[in-house]
């Protein structure tokens, strides 16, 4: 059985259902909302590139290494977006959260703090992970911002870590939160979820 199995989790209008190839439409427009894939320091395919792009993570699943969710509008069925479960250990029950981006429309709305909080929630209180890590890349400011304000530690920066699509060689900021630190960050989560926009 798989560390991480296949589940729906939903809160606040938003769904999480496992990535599979039927999202490849919904994908596609999600990322031409703003044409996300010309953003440097992100992971979004371009359209043409969307069926690769889910195949590889479907790939990555069978392996037990990532767990790829698209996210939806619980009410329409859109596709908002998407993120992952990746870099799974289960011997020490960590796992990491990324592969995430939204539709532009999405962005600076509650989506992104309610699909930390289904995420970290079933990470935490289902699998028993002790400790959700993030990782991205150093100039991506917007996406550092958003994983502090969820209230996880930065580790540090691994120097010449990883290609940007660009071909240049990126540094890798890395974060985390323990077991112990989730039931504070879950109430600051609820929080922001509750306090009028």
């Amino acid at each position: 059985m798989a560390f991480v199995e296949p589940v729906n989790l939903s809160a606040r209008g938003v769904a999480l259902v496992p990535l599979t190839l039927e999202h490849e439409q919904g994908l596609r427009e999600a990322a031409a909302d703003g044409e996300l894939w010309k953003i440097r320091v992100t992971s979004v395919p371009e359209p043409e590139d969307t069926r690769a792009y889910i195949e590889t993570a479907l790939q990555m699943r069978e392996a037990g290494n990532r767990f790829a969710f698209t996210v939806l509008d619980e009410a329409t069925g859109a596709v908002l977006g998407t993120s992952s479960y990746h870099d799974i250990l289960p011997v020490v029950k960590r796992l990491e959260i990324g592969y995430t981006w939204y539709a532009q429309r999405c962005q600076r709305t509650h989506v992104n703090t309610t699909c930390k909080l289904l995420l970290l929630s079933h990470a935490f209180d289902t699998l028993g992970c002790n400790v959700v890590g993030w990782r991205t890349d150093n100039f991506n400011h917007a996406s550092q911002r958003a994983i502090e304000r969820l209230g996880a530690k930065k580790d540090g920066v691994i120097r010449g870590h990883a290609m940007r699509r660009d071909g240049t060689i990126r540094d890798t900021v890395m974060y985390s939160l323990r077991a112990g630190e989730w039931p504070e960050v879950k109430a600051q989560l609820l929080y922001l979820l509750d306090k009028p926009r």
